[in-house]
C-alpha cells in the first residue's frame, strides 16, 4: 500500500527516494538549518512533505549541478536555491482545505440549535432565532476573515518567487 502524499516519511524512505545514504541525509541536517525533521522517541526522523522537496532540492544543486556544500548554504540563505512552485501550490490547497473544514464545522454549529436552560418552548421563539442567526453572521465573519488571510498567503507567497 502507498502512502499518502502528504505522509510523513522515514529516514530510510527518505533515503530510498532520494537514493543517497542515511548518513548523508543526517550530515545534511547538520549542513543545512532549513532541514528540520521531526524526532520523536528514540530520536527517529519523521519527515514532511516540504522536508523531501528540500532535501530533493539539496540533492540536486549538490549532485547535479555540482555546487559545494557552501555554495548550496549560500543559495539557500540568499532565496536563489527556492522550492519549486508546486511546494507552495500544496501549503495553499492544504490551507484551503483547512478553511473548507471549519467552514463546514461552522455550518453544522449554526444549524444546532442553541442549548436552552430553564423552560423549553415548544416553537422557536423569535428571540432565539435572531440569537442563531447573530450566530451565524458571527461564524460567516470568521470564515470571510480566513478566506482573506489566505488570499494574502498565496500572494505573499508568489511575490516570493
Amino acid at each position: 500500500m502507498e502512502k499518502s502524499a502528504q505522509a510523513f516519511r522515514t529516514i530510510s524512505e527518505v533515503a530510498s527516494e532520494l537514493d543517497v545514504p542515511q548518513h548523508v541525509l543526517r550530515f545534511w541536517e547538520s549542513k543545512f538549518s532549513q532541514v528540520r525533521p521531526l524526532k520523536r522517541g528514540g530520536g527517529r526522523r519523521y519527515y514532511r512533505p516540504e522536508d523531501i522537496d528540500l532535501l530533493r532540492r539539496i540533492r540536486s544543486l549538490l549532485y547535479d549541478d555540482g555546487y559545494t556544500i557552501k555554495g548550496v548554504q549560500r543559495l539557500l540563505k540568499e532565496g536563489r536555491g527556492r522550492l519549486p512552485q508546486q511546494r507552495l501550490d500544496v501549503a495553499a490547497e492544504s490551507a484551503l482545505e483547512s478553511l473548507r473544514i471549519v467552514s463546514a464545522r461552522a455550518e453544522a454549529m449554526a444549524a444546532r440549535p442553541l442549548p436552552r436552560t430553564g423552560p423549553q418552548p415548544s416553537t422557536t421563539t423569535p428571540r432565539a432565532a435572531m440569537l442563531d442567526l447573530h450566530k451565524r453572521r458571527e461564524i460567516e465573519s470568521v470564515l470571510e476573515d480566513l478566506e482573506q488571510a489566505l488570499t494574502q498567503l498565496r500572494t505573499t507567497l508568489k511575490g516570493q518567487n
